[in-house]
């Protein structure tokens, strides 16, 4: 079985009248094709995010109409990042029905493009570390720590976040963030690494190296990994040969492979 979504970049960079319409179209779509497979197919929601209120309203149409699992956000919307409460309805909606959110790359804002990776190097491989080289991780990775910073978990401590790519370089930085941004600093409840191991679920998505998940093991613990693929842009086969060599117990093999996603995803 697979979750399926529409891919990056979504709808995020629509004005919100057209990622209204064009929401609902993808989502009877999806929904549809859920409908002729059901034992094949489940599906995250394209949102308006846009349109914040719509958005919550159109999450819960899929969720009750079409027994979607939640719904996958691709990045900032127009510069725009989750933190902002403006955008705080859809947090509520997916609390509220227990389904996840997942946080998808998309590119950063061009100001940040220009800013940060356009250089002494050929525009092509400028292209490549503004995204999949670099760019796309270190941008989800920060739009994450707005959204624990802003208050956001502590205001709906149930709502659970997805990322891909074992993290995107996030555990690697955690014990530094929890030295160097402690609740004294930041007011939060709890220290950022408890957010990281208690709100957020992580993805292989085709980084399938093993010292980078022994990291995201050691740092979350293997109940919040989950098995992707990221198809079709990286190999199925690929994903499933880096899990089966994973030096796990077999028990943590099938945690990983279904039975965390199927707890989240309350399969």
């Amino acid at each position: 079985m697979q979750v399926l979504s529409l891919n990056s970049p979504g709808l995020e960079q629509l004005d919100a009248p057209e990622a209204e319409v064009l929401a609902r179209e993808v989502n009877d779509t999806l929904g549809e094709a859920i409908r002729r497979h059901p034992t094949r197919f489940l599906g995250f929601a394209a949102l308006p995010t846009a349109s914040p209120e719509v958005a919550a309203k159109e999450l819960e149409r899929t969720v009750q109409d079409y027994g979607f699992k939640g719904a996958a956000i691709n990045g900032h919307i127009q510069g725009r990042y989750l933190d902002d409460t403006f955008f705080w309805p859809i947090f509520e909606r997916a609390e509220a029905l227990q389904v996840p959110l997942y946080l998808h790359p998309t590119p950063p804002p061009q100001a940040v493009i220009q800013a940060s990776y356009v250089g002494n190097f050929p525009a092509e491989v400028s292209a490549q570390l503004a995204a999949s080289g670099w760019g796309w991780h270190i941008e989800t990775a920060v739009h994450v720590l707005r959204i624990i910073l802003s208050g956001a978990f502590d205001r709906y401590p149930g709502l659970q976040l997805v990322i891909g790519h074992l993290g995107e370089a996030l555990p690697f930085m955690l014990p530094r963030l929890d030295h160097n941004m402690p609740p004294q600093l930041t007011k939060l409840k709890r220290p950022i690494g408890d957010y990281l191991r208690e709100n957020l679920h992580y993805t292989f998505s085709g980084f399938n190296y093993t010292p980078n998940f022994l990291d995201l093991l050691f740092q979350v613990g293997v109940d919040r990994i989950m098995f992707s693929a990221d198809y079709p842009y990286s190999s199925m086969s690929a994903a499933r040969n880096f899990l089966e060599q994973l030096p796990l117990s077999p028990v943590d093999k099938q945690r990983i492979a279904h039975g965390n996603a199927e707890h989240l995803l309350r399969l």
